[in-house]
């Protein structure tokens, strides 16, 4: 975020117009809700996941969460009048949910049982810079503007105040002092990698007309996924009904209603109708909301390396929706 206050605010605003790809799709009024929707949602489920899995297998509650999600989701596209989808229409949103749901979602899931549930979010903070990156490396890609590196840079300095490496290759005295799990780390930043490459993926994949049926699929087919891992690794056979906390039942329903179908509806849309990067933006609050809910509802220690670090990332984020605009929107003015 640049030192204006009203950078962000900006970075939101300004490009809907230019980034909306229907006339149908124009509602201002849709996009903030779902973007709220996004921001609220998406940063409560951090701790939601870490209450479920208390005494849920993770792979097993993730898988179970997703494809009955899906399937909730799937009827009620039927029922709203979308058509069934085509075969390159399956093939393309099985992918994505392999990657937003299967991959990033499944890492997360895992790591919630490792690392604060705050920080969770802190790594999915930085989104916005690993889409940077993997969208000039890919084939075609164009490289960023200087502002954009530098915000890139900026944000790498943020991960490592965030992880701080050097507790991992020193003597074991040291290690052993660091306050994070480094296999939590880990599995949260492959998630992450996962969730921009599916971003980029599905801005040119092939999708249904309706968001719904997007949404029903991706679900759907990212959580049969994490069915089968589940059933490879043993977690079926951890579930041990009587042991069943009511926080984590409760937990388990509310990432159902409103982390899968609410929040994924939502997103969906958004990359549907707007770019990649503003539809990652989220990021800018979600932090905020799963340290508040980590701290007050889960009895979370905010150190503060956390805070350093989102408040460097946050700004590289904001440096590089800045520039990134500023670079998508010379061509039109010239």
């Amino acid at each position: 975020m640049s030192s204006s206050p009203q950078s962000s605010a900006e970075f939101i605003e300004a490009p809907i117009a230019s980034t909306i790809k229907s006339p149908e799709a124009s509602s201002r009024a849709t996009f903030y809700v779902a973007f709220t929707a996004v921001c609220l949602i998406w940063g409560s489920t951090y701790l939601g996941v870490r209450f479920a899995i208390e005494t849920l297998p993770p792979l097993a509650m993730a898988g179970v969460r997703f494809t009955i999600a899906g399937i909730i989701m799937l009827i009620y596209a039927r029922l709203s009048g979308a058509a069934l989808p085509t075969l390159p229409q399956v093939r393309s949103t099985v992918i994505i949910g392999s990657l937003l749901v299967s991959a990033c979602n499944g890492m997360f899931t895992l790591a919630m049982g490792r690392v604060p549930s705050s920080l969770g979010a802190l790594v999915a903070t930085s989104l916005p810079i690993w889409m940077v990156l993997l969208d000039w490396l890919r084939p075609a890609g164009k490289r960023p503007v200087n502002g954009v590196l530098a915000g890139v840079a900026l944000g790498f300095t943020g991960i490592v105040v965030l992880v701080q490496p050097w507790h991992y290759f020193t003597n074991s005295t040291m290690q052993n002092s660091h306050p994070f799990d480094a296999v939590g780390f880990a599995l949260m930043f492959v998630g992450t990698i996962a969730w921009a490459v599916g971003s980029i993926f599905a801005r040119q994949a092939e999708l249904p007309a309706s968001p719904k049926m997007t949404t029903a699929l991706e679900l759907l087919g990212g959580g049969v996924i994490l069915l089968v891992v589940a059933a490879f690794v043993g977690d079926f056979g951890r579930i041990h009904p009587e042991n069943i906390s009511l926080k984590s039942m409760l937990a388990f329903l509310y990432l159902i209603v409103f982390g899968s179908i609410a929040a994924f509806s939502a997103y969906a849309w958004l990359l549907q109708n707007v770019s990649a990067a503003l539809a990652s933006s989220y990021t800018y609050i979600n932090p905020i909301v799963a340290l508040l809910l980590g701290a007050t509802l889960g009895g979370e220690v905010i150190l503060p390396e956390m805070i350093a670090a989102m408040v460097v990332i946050l700004l590289a984020v904001g440096l590089i929706a800045k520039y990134r605009t500023a670079s998508q929107q010379a061509p039109s003015e010239q």
